[in-house]
């Protein structure tokens, strides 16, 4: 049995604003997130900058004694999650909890409960280590609690495949749909580890833009003087449902899910393989799982990281799918604006992907001033660009050489 799948709902939380509405109005007009980092004294590190959520206020969504029980990352997961639902209308009841599902990942996890609970420990010692440590911190914990304040009763997972986590937890609640596991799925993920630790970590890897001193020009895919990639933070949650579901409940029907694709480079830890070869396979399986030629896409929202590596890999691939047709695509990067989401970055770019096909609008690829010869592609330079989508595509690759791809697009 294989069923069709459509997007419902959408909820983001993100460094250019807390909501769906607020974030595509600064991807729109190609607005940055990024600017020196507050939440910690950066002095001493290389890297001074990042994509920080600005505004949030976790008692929005939490009682005020609850705020501390759960990691950061799991506030911005119920918010989102709680947005993509309202906007779908999907109401969760006795008599259909057991069909509704949760899939929400993340690529690192509750680092800030990390690092606070193990100050504790070495200060303050052991007994004084949180009962919520445990449980407010876990990658699952997202998942878990969507479905307990929502009563959400069906298949409850988590997927943790770093920066390609929420891609594939849309995919695998895709299948669950498609197989009659569920009938509909909140779906997606989330991160916030803009702290001490992960900040040391991706510098030391060089993985990082050190263009301190211009922030918002830091993330700068595909471009000549890309340095590395700025971290970003949020979430990206979507409600997927069978489409006669959908219908029967008049729900806003904003894209169909049409394919999705997965693989791994088989390569290196962290780099991409050279000849794009995974990005290939993965585009081409999620291609074939649509049933749709190369021809039929419109726009890809690219991995589009702004290392000096994985952007050169990924228009390789793009090239070695889309043949002749990869010169007639719209391609953009929204990590030039929104830094990268990492495990979150999936579900953050596959809603912004809908809203294209939905809103016929393409955001930009901010400071692509100048293209390397080798990046000589559409990346939908500085401005948002008007254009009717048919397909669209989104990419995830992550460490480890794992790789999702998903389709979407207007349903008919």
């Amino acid at each position: 049995m294989s069923r069709r799948v459509v997007v419902t709902g959408i909820g983001l939380v993100s460094p250019l604003g807390i909501g769906t509405d607020a974030t595509w109005e600064g991807l729109v007009a190609g607005r940055s997130g990024a600017g020196p980092i507050t939440r910690f004294d950066t002095e001493g590190y290389s890297v001074r900058i990042a994509a920080e959520v600005k505004g949030f206020d976790p008692g929005a969504w939490f009682e005020h004694k609850e705020i501390k029980k759960f990691d950061t990352f799991v506030h911005y997961a119920v918010a989102a999650a709680e947005m993509a639902i309202a906007q779908s209308g999907l109401e969760i009841r006795e008599d259909n909890a057991d069909r509704v599902g949760t899939v929400i990942g993340s690529g690192i996890g509750g680092f800030p409960m990390i690092e606070n609970n193990h100050q504790t420990l070495l200060e303050r010692g052991p007994r004084r280590v949180s009962p919520f440590f445990i449980p407010g911190s876990i990658i699952n914990m997202c998942s878990g609690l969507v479905s307990i304040r929502t009563g959400a009763k069906g298949p409850n997972m988590a997927t943790c495949t770093a920066c390609s986590t929420s891609a594939h937890a849309i995919s695998d609640a895709l299948l669950y749909i498609r197989h009659g596991y569920a009938d509909a799925i909140i779906a997606g993920g989330s991160e916030a580890v803009i702290t001490p630790m992960p900040l040391a970590g991706f510098a030391s890897m060089r993985a990082l833009s050190t263009r301190n001193d211009e922030p918002e020009r830091a993330s700068r895919p595909w471009d000549r003087d890309r340095d590395g990639f700025v971290m970003g933070e949020g979430a990206g949650i979507v409600v997927i449902e069978e489409l006669e579901h959908a219908r029967r409940r008049g729900a806003p029907i904003l894209a169909e899910v049409l394919g999705f694709g997965m693989s791994s480079d088989a390569f290196h830890i962290s780099a991409p393989s050279e000849d794009g070869d995974g990005a290939i396979r993965c585009m081409r399986a999620a291609l074939a799982d649509a049933r749709l030629n190369p021809e039929d896409v419109d726009y890809i929202n690219a991995h589009g990281t702004s290392t000096p590596s994985g952007d050169i890999a990924e228009t390789i691939a793009i090239k070695g799918v889309f043949g002749d047709h990869a010169r007639k695509l719209m391609i953009s990067s929204t990590k030039s604006m929104s830094g990268h989401l990492l495990g979150a970055a999936g579900g953050f770019e596959f809603g912004v992907s809908v809203l294209a096909v939905n809103r016929g609008v393409v955001p930009p690829t901010i400071n692509l001033d100048s293209p390397d010869p080798e990046n000589d592609l559409d990346y939908v330079a500085h401005q948002a660009r008007e254009a009717p989508i048919r397909v669209a595509l989104s990419n995830s690759f992550g460490f480890g050489g794992t790789n999702g791809c998903l389709l979407v697009g207007a349903t008919v």
